[in-house]
């Protein structure tokens, strides 16, 4: 399986250093799956402490989201020590300390272990906040933000503490960007403001930009005399102002909006939010022991989510069936041995895998998916394209029957068409769409979505779903693709079919893995 990765940097959790004769846990909430072979005190605190930080999250933003389904939650896997993700993530870079991974029905973070503290966070506490911060902000609303809005915002959430007493301070000086703000280059206030005018100007190293972002969030969130302007500067973004030119209109005069922020960072102290126990509102946090087959293929299964090569693929397929054949009843095993058989490119194999998982739980939602993967993939080459894509169809279909809102089964009912070269549907429009109502965080989805839209003459909707993802600076070719069918969206007219030829053609295989999506 290959991915794309929207987000490769320091990343860890709150963290648990996991004796090796710990049990393997899962922890299940409602935002969150963590896997952790840790105590069950421990794994426990890290998922509430993690639902504690999205309640609070909506309660600042004043924002909710919709419980997402079962499969559409993150996905945590810790996995050991830094040394450990490094041969995870197939780098030998020392700043890497675990990474994140937004799909549909597949959203995953593999980090590291560290010890737990207490008062201010570790750094690699930090950065795992600041990605979850990005992933409640684009599941929360339809719009861009300005690059140094989204950071600034991630930034001052990221600085989150925990206390004993249940409460959850947002908004503390970001200390970890003090060496930042005291030393690396600073950024003007319109290069900040002007994502365009930053890319622009030539960087000769480490600058401020996270600082400086961090700093002016969290002075037109808590300067009483700015109170407002930060609401305004906002709308006007949406309705389409540039970005100085929403600036200007907002904050007014930029260059002294720049001396305010010097005189703000040399303030002794800063005010901070400490949100009481009574408004963190969490709900159950669910401890499951693993059986021992399951626990001892969770190598197996961290390294097949994680994403495969060709030869990769062969030595997990080969440490996979080792264990599958001691655990021939056990439905994880079974689960995770149809995922490595898949992505070794054996398909029957994976189909009697699933099988056998769904014949002792019918709920085990990654084996139904892989089950579709392998006869998806299959059906490619099919004589009879219509009933081979029909049977593909089943297991996916059996899923949305147990799980609702699994987004997988709308993608590829939509495929179900695409891949037969047949106009899709009415249906089949609407679950793509709702499938990326559904992971707005997925922004290959969201391409595909826009193409979708574009192609129906629909080009106001494919503009509003291609402005996230150019807007991303961590979205690499996507961004790019994004950017380049947004420039020729501007001169479409609405009500016409419009086909981008080669852009949507390098938007269908960016980050395509040929065929699988992901599952949990």
């Amino acid at each position: 399986m290959r991915f794309v990765v929207a987000f490769l940097s320091l990343m860890a959790l709150f963290g648990f250093g996991a004796p090796a004769s710990a049990a393997w846990y899962e922890a299940s909430s409602d935002h969150f799956v963590i896997y952790a072979d840790d105590s069950e005190r421990d794994v426990r605190e890290f998922s509430q402490n993690l639902e504690r930080y999205h309640s609070a999250l909506e309660y600042v933003t004043g924002r909710e989201i919709a419980k997402p389904s079962p499969s559409n939650r993150l996905v945590i896997f810790v996995v050991g020590n830094q040394s450990d993700i490094r041969r995870l993530a197939g780098t030998n870079s020392r700043s890497i300390a675990g990474f994140y991974v937004p799909r549909a029905g597949a959203s995953r973070a593999f980090v590291q272990n560290i010890q737990m503290k207490s008062g201010y966070p570790s750094f690699s506490t930090t950065v795992l906040l600041h990605e979850y911060a990005h992933h409640f902000l684009i599941a929360s609303s339809s719009y861009a933000m300005p690059r140094w809005l989204s950071e600034g915002a991630a930034e001052f959430f990221a600085a989150a503490t925990f206390n004993d007493d249940g409460s959850v301070q947002v908004g503390r000086p970001a200390q970890h960007r003090a060496g930042e703000l005291a030393f690396a280059d600073e950024v003007p206030i319109r290069e900040l403001l002007d994502a365009a005018l930053y890319d622009s100007s030539e960087r000769k190293g480490y600058d401020a930009f996270y600082g400086r972002s961090w700093l002016l969030y969290h002075f037109m969130t808590f300067e009483e005399s700015r109170r407002g302007q930060l609401t305004g500067y906002g709308n006007r973004i949406i309705a389409g102002d540039a970005a100085l030119e929403a600036a200007d209109a907002a904050f007014g005069d930029l260059d002294e909006l720049e001396k305010d922020l010097d005189r703000y960072l040399k303030r002794r102290s800063l005010y901070n939010l400490k949100l009481p126990a009574e408004k963190i509102a969490i709900g159950e946090v669910r401890l499951r022991e693993l059986p021992e087959g399951e626990a001892k293929m969770m190598d197996v299964r961290i390294r097949s989510q994680r994403g495969v090569d060709r030869e990769t693929a062969r030595e997990v397929l080969e440490d996979a069936r080792k264990i599958a054949r001691r655990y021939p009843d056990d439905p994880g095993v079974q689960t995770a041995l149809a995922e490595a058989e898949f992505d070794a490119g054996n398909d029957a194999e994976a189909i009697a895998a699933a099988d056998r998982a769904i014949a002792v739980d019918p709920n085990r939602a990654n084996a139904y998916v892989q089950k579709g993967f392998a006869l998806f993939r299959m059906a490619g080459s099919a004589p009879d394209s219509k009933a081979a894509y029909a049977r593909a169809m089943a297991p996916f279909s059996a899923l949305n029957a147990i799980e609702n809102d699994h987004p997988l089964p709308l993608i590829y009912y939509y495929r179900s068409f695409a891949e037969q070269n047949e106009p899709p549907n009415q249906t089949a429009r609407q679950a793509l769409e709702w499938a990326s109502e559904l992971a707005p965080f997925d922004h290959h989805l969201a391409l595909n979505t826009a193409v979708m839209h574009a192609r129906f003459g629909e080009i106001e909707q494919a503009s509003q779903k291609l402005a996230p993802v150019a807007a991303n600076p961590h979205g690499g070719q996507m961004t790019n693709s994004a950017r380049m069918l947004m420039a020729l969206l501007a001169t479409a007219e609405e009500g016409v079919p419009f086909n981008a030829g080669d852009v949507t053609a390098s938007i269908s295989t960016d980050g395509d893995d040929g065929g699988k999506e992901g599952a949990e």
